[in-house]
């Protein structure tokens, strides 16, 4: 197997998006809010599929995602959002 030689921007870029992975993650999170308040049927249930995934990833519990999800709803989901981002 060879090892990828990276340039110092790619290096300098790859970084920095480790450096930054949560708070692009909830950032992400913070669109799929908007978009599950216009998502309906079959989608709404996708978005909620990514939000769960996207709520693990950043630390949340089992429990209170699947609290999250139960209650379908885009405001409690968007306090999460603000919580998550004020750590």
């Amino acid at each position: 197997k060879m090892d990828r030689q990276y340039s110092k921007f790619q290096q300098k870029a790859i970084k920095n998006y480790y450096d930054n992975r949560e708070s692009i993650s909830i950032q992400r999170l913070g669109e799929l809010v908007t978009d599950l308040y216009l998502a309906e049927g079959k989608s709404r249930a996708t978005k909620w599929k990514t939000i769960a995934a996207a709520l693990g990833k950043l630390g949340v519990g089992e429990a209170e995602i699947a609290n999250l999800v139960k209650k379908d709803d885009p405001a409690l989901l968007a306090k999460k959002v603000s919580e998550l981002n004020g750590k």
